[in-house]
């Protein structure tokens, strides 16, 4: 029988080994069998901290059993720059340039699956390269206001064409042993007041509208992971919502990977135990904002949930729920042996992106055959606007990206 060590090649992984029985596994094994393995063999201890952010970007594993740390990387349309440990600064690489694909709204108006799965595809083997285990993306929330900055990163207005258009994002970025992390979930659909605003919307607009898309990336493309979002539903934070995690998510769709906050989107322990929540990023407590080296241990989901667990005060269904879906997702991603190797910056990259920009392009109006311009009657061509010679892709927050290549319109144009 073929045997495998459990996590890390044998090389890497032994010194882990040296005070103990080395932990072998069948890696032939459904993937439920092994889940279960490594979980009988965890502490509390190690469970809990499994939960919860180590860095900016990063969450433990347990290096005594071999399992890796997870790195996030943001997207939806190029994979972020390093960053420091504890800052959102840049981190000063000169080797973490990316390719510039078109954002998310130019995408679903290609109204192309094979587009998107070209997308998903491409930008899943640069998260690889770069060593991701989770790409923060697709943003399928549905536009409401012209208003909200953040509409380029999702896939329109129409939750048919969004569910239509997510899946294969997700299932391109997936083949390279990445999960999506589908978000912003849910009713994420504008951006004013949103850590606070309470979004008041019946179940048919809930169903017909602001889920399909978040529906079919979990049922049709297999998502990996969700990301929860910073408003407030029916009262409760959407990172800990027992209605949208548990009884939707989880329950009537059968979710089986794992819930992460936005980063800062978690607010209780209490709730964040019991209403779905299974990983814990960015939250401002206890000194993280000037750099606490420690206080990821002062997290909702850390030093307090485990006082709980000690005391008796709640007990371990939970735990153990969420512990399976992180090891689920380690089994998906950083433990897959057949796990590809990725690639960045290359030609193939740079030629999808330019088809996907093509086809992204839609024209509305053509009034008396102007397009395409005649070169011989036209003397000059007027380019109108600060957008035609900015560079779009150093802004955004979280969509900021560090590439290797710009090209503004104004050079297209005169190219």
């Amino acid at each position: 029988m073929k045997k495998v060590l459990f996590g890390l090649a044998f090389a890497v992984a032994l010194p882990l080994f040296a005070q103990q029985k080395p932990v072998y596994l069948d890696a032939a094994k459904p993937i439920e069998e092994r889940v279960e393995d490594a979980l009988k063999r965890l502490t509390i201890e190690e469970k809990v901290a499994m939960l919860h952010a180590q860095s900016k970007f990063s969450s433990p594993g347990v290096p005594r059993l071999g399992i890796p740390e997870f790195w996030m990387t943001d997207g939806p349309h190029g994979i972020r720059p390093e960053v420091l440990w504890d800052e959102w600064d840049q981190a000063g690489w000169t080797n973490d340039s990316c390719v510039a694909f078109p954002a998310l709204t130019c995408l679903a108006a290609t109204w192309s699956p094979e587009m998107s799965m070209l997308y998903g595809k491409n930008i899943g083997e640069e998260a690889r390269y770069r060593n991701k285990a989770v790409l923060l993306g697709p943003g399928v929330n549905i536009y409401r206001t012209p208003l909200n900055g953040r509409n380029f990163e999702y896939m329109g207005e129409d939750p048919y064409l969004a569910s239509r258009m997510v899946v294969p994002y997700v299932q391109g970025v997936q083949q390279n042993g990445v999960a999506a992390c589908v978000k912003h979930y849910a009713l994420n659909n504008q951006e004013v007041n949103r850590h606070t605003t309470n979004v008041i919307v019946d179940d048919r607009a809930l169903y017909e509208i602001y889920l399909p898309a978040f529906k079919a990336a979990v049922q049709e493309g297999k998502a990996w992971s969700i990301m929860g979002a910073y408003n407030l539903y029916k009262g409760q934070h959407a990172c800990h919502n027992q209605y949208l995690l548990n009884d939707i998510l989880k329950g009537e769709w059968g979710f089986d990977g794992v819930v992460v906050s936005d980063w800062g989107g978690t607010h209780d322990t209490d709730q964040s135990i019991t209403n779905g929540l299974d990983m814990e990023f960015g939250s401002w407590t206890d000194g993280l904002a000037s750099g606490s080296s420690n206080a990821y241990d002062n997290y909702y989901l850390a030093a307090p949930y485990l006082e709980r667990l000690r005391s008796g005060k709640v007990g371990t269904k939970e735990l153990d729920d969420k512990v399976r879906r992180i090891l689920r997702l380690a089994f998906r991603t950083t433990m897959d042996m057949n796990r590809p190797f990725g690639s960045i910056l290359s030609p193939e990259h740079y030629e999808a992106a330019r088809r996907i920009g093509e086809e992204g392009i839609v024209l509305l109006q053509n009034k008396g055959a102007v397009l395409p311009i005649d070169l011989n009657k036209a003397k000059k061509i007027a380019v109108i606007g600060e957008n035609a010679v900015k560079m779009m892709t150093v802004g955004g927050g979280s969509s900021s990206l560090k590439v290797q290549r710009e090209l503004s319109p104004l050079d297209g144009i005169r190219n």
